[in-house]
């Protein structure tokens, strides 16, 4: 056992014997100051053999602003910014705002969860959200275009869902379309449902699928319509999805969709059929299990 163990040992055992103590021999009023006293000074004894580095301490302005500028592991950049979550910098803001941007997608999330939490309309020199909406409208490649759409689901502010639903079915890059489409399910407000149902059409299939996850995660949304669509989708694993998405929405209208879906005479795929199967519409009436 080691040194530290066995001094923790031992003020635990100091601490559970003065409590025996107190209770035994001491009466009236003076009991729970007795006991009081006995608890905080077994805490005072366990706690001083702990090893500082133990101890979680606040990021620092000036160690904010260094894990911005590269040759610091993920795993860093995120421990310092939730370390950091109240930590009062404006200048850090400017160099928090290049990690919206990073390869990481973690450290993309983490980094506008640091700065959602300023208030938005105090970014100092850069004007960050602006410059986030700026780039989504006109952004030279798709990549920076998608990971601002992102950044604008992760702020949660209402005033990013018009520009992030544009994108969403108008962008010429199923790449941003997607990420828009993952904003919108981040956002969760009911004005998009239009935009949403027209990127569950979409001519890209990662971006079918995409609209189709989030409209189970939409509260709002009830475009059985568009889903239904999908049964007969060129993607097997759309045609799955749609199946499991109408099954989360209880939709009775799916299921003479959800019969065809299941039969083996109109499907090839054995997954598509066990989710039409397996669909829990609110109605009577399932799909058989054909043989």
């Amino acid at each position: 056992m080691s040194h530290t163990l066995r001094s923790l040992k031992s003020a635990a055992l100091t601490l559970a014997a003065g409590v025996l103590v107190s209770g035994a021999s001491v009466a009236g009023d003076n009991a729970p100051a007795a006991y009081n006293a006995n608890l905080h000074a077994g805490r005072a004894a366990v706690y001083q053999q702990l090893p500082e580095a133990s101890l979680e301490q606040l990021s620092t302005p000036d160690r904010i602003v260094t894990i911005t500028n590269g040759n610091v592991a993920p795993t860093e950049i995120w421990r310092v910014l939730e370390h950091g979550e109240k930590v009062e910098c404006l200048d850090c803001i400017p160099d928090v705002s290049r990690l919206l941007f990073d390869s990481n997608a973690k450290t993309r999330e983490i980094s506008a969860w640091w700065l959602r939490r300023r208030v938005f309309g105090v970014f100092g020199k850069g004007q960050i959200y602006s410059q986030v909406l700026g780039t989504l409208t006109s952004g030279s490649t798709d990549t920076a275009r998608s990971y601002a759409a992102e950044a604008l689901g992760e702020f949660l502010i209402a005033d990013g869902i018009a520009p992030v639903a544009h994108a969403a079915v108008s962008d010429s890059s199923s790449l941003v379309r997607r990420s828009a489409v993952r904003a919108l399910e981040r956002l969760n407000n009911e004005g998009p449902a239009a935009e949403l149902a027209t990127a569950i059409g979409d001519k890209e299939s990662e971006v079918r699928l995409a609209a189709l996850e989030a409209s189970i995660h939409i509260n709002v949304f009830s475009r059985v319509d568009a889903v239904v669509a999908r049964l007969s989708d060129d993607a097997p694993d759309v045609r799955r999805r749609a199946a499991d998405v109408l099954g989360t929405m209880r939709a009775g209208d799916a299921v003479v969709g959800l019969i065809g879906l299941a039969d083996p005479a109109q499907e090839s795929d054995p997954r598509v059929r066990t989710s039409a199967v397996g669909a829990p519409v609110a109605s009577a009436t399932r799909p058989p299990v054909t043989q």
